[in-house]
């Protein structure tokens, strides 16, 4: 099937549209996803490519020449990538495995085609010549990127496939055609994570013939019901990147204003990493199960604030706050207690630690009063699940409800509450 063809050096819409309306017939799972893309005409990429805000950058050349069964297979390729989070794995894997430079960027691409370029082609899907596939280079199908990436490096086998460039979407490398966070056309991170959601669950609900990698995806990202891990690290990062948060005033570098006072040095104001205090509630109310996800999300903590341990510190609560501890590891961290709840005294000693913490996060079953006023820093408090119906609110007084946390914390529901 080919274009209709439209008027050289502009992109053929039409065709473009048409190729994605057939994608969406024979993928329907992915239809609310490749709706959501935002195609924008490019004559700098070489095929099309993606940024992580789901727009889709579209060379016309290309789909000039490319008919509309292949161009419905570059769609779904291309918002694979984005509904896999490539570009945020990228990211956490070049920090972790130090990996900066653009040969990097391009083994994860290619690594991250690997992975999902096996769900793509076929059942009405055409796979074109050059579609990169892991027998390119003797590896296994249905791995995923990580693993990929462990398995080859550039050389003579993958040097044929320095052209590929699926955008910033897929290995979270800044492109120049790239229009950024505010450039037009671009979803936000709450409409990004709602299309996610929708495919997910449409996965989810009718799995049907749908490919054994994307059934995969679709538990991962369907289950717990509330990415809670996410957005408690959403909130922390927004909680640490507010007005006054990590802020001093230095001397090392005076104020621009200073030159407007001679003889007057002024302090300029520097941001730092922020320092972050977790309370975490030991209480008797809260179980082995639930201080052992709160040794977890230390850890996520940790690297919401960018693997900086020093920066992290750990403070068990019951009735009393108990021990205060930097932050080594999670796994050595001892938490006591077994007693009453009490988070006031745990709130407290935290805000009199030198220096103070620029973000409170407290874990807790929210069985404990809540301090009257509002902290000096930005609070974050991550709820284990518990059921109002059930006897785990109060055993003694079975009409005792808890106070809900305050307006003044951010509050995260941790996991989904017990059925």
């Amino acid at each position: 099937m080919s274009g209709t063809g439209g008027t050289p050096g502009t992109l053929d819409r039409e065709k473009l549209f048409a190729a994605r309306l057939y994608a969406a017939r024979v993928r329907p799972y992915l239809a609310t996803a490749l709706f959501a893309l935002a195609p924008v005409e490019s004559r700098r990429v070489p095929t099309m490519a993606v940024d992580r805000h789901w727009r889709c950058y579209v060379s016309p050349v290309f789909v000039d020449r490319t008919p509309v069964e292949e161009l419905a297979g570059v769609w779904v390729h291309e918002v694979s990538h984005l509904l896999r989070d490539h570009h945020g794995r990228s990211d956490r894997v070049a920090r972790e495995r130090g990996l900066t430079g653009r040969g990097d960027r391009l083994r994860m691409n290619i690594a991250a085609d690997f992975e999902i370029n096996d769900d793509v082609y076929g059942a009405g899907l055409p796979c074109p010549a050059g579609a990169v596939r892991p027998g390119l280079l003797g590896l296994p199908e249905g791995e995923l990127m990580e693993d990929y990436l462990r398995a080859f490096r550039l050389g003579p086998r993958t040097q044929d496939l320095a052209w590929l460039d699926c955008g910033s979407g897929a290995d979270g490398l800044e492109r120049e055609w790239d229009l950024g966070a505010d450039g037009a056309h671009g979803l936000s991170a709450q409409e990004r994570d709602a299309v996610r959601f929708r495919v997910a669950q449409g996965i989810t609900a009718r799995p049907g013939d749908t490919p054994k990698g994307w059934r995969r995806w679709a538990e991962e990202a369907f289950h717990p019901p509330q990415p809670w891990r996410d957005l408690l690290g959403a909130a922390l990062r927004s909680a640490a990147s507010g007005p006054g948060a990590g802020e001093d005033y230095v001397y090392g570098r005076p104020a621009r204003r200073s030159a407007g006072l001679p003889g007057v040095i002024l302090p300029s104001l520097r941001r730092r990493p922020p320092r972050v205090s977790v309370v975490v509630d030991t209480s008797g109310s809260v179980s082995d199960a639930e201080l052992g996800s709160a040794l977890l999300e230390v850890a996520a903590i940790t690297r919401a604030v960018g693997g900086r341990r020093d920066l992290v510190t750990v403070l068990s609560c019951d009735a009393a706050a108990r021990v205060v501890q930097p932050l080594c590891r999670a796994e050595g961290i001892v938490l006591l207690g077994g007693g009453g709840t009490d988070l006031r005294a745990g709130f407290a000693r935290a805000l009199r630690a030198q220096p103070r913490p620029d973000v409170l996060v407290a874990l807790t079953d929210g069985q404990t009063p809540w301090p009257s006023t509002r902290p000096s820093c930005r609070t974050v408090v991550g709820l284990f699940p518990r059921s109002a119906a059930g006897p785990s609110w109060c055993e003694d007084d079975p009409d005792y409800v808890p106070d809900t946390p305050p307006d003044w914390a951010r509050v995260v529901h941790i996991g989904s509450a017990p059925g």
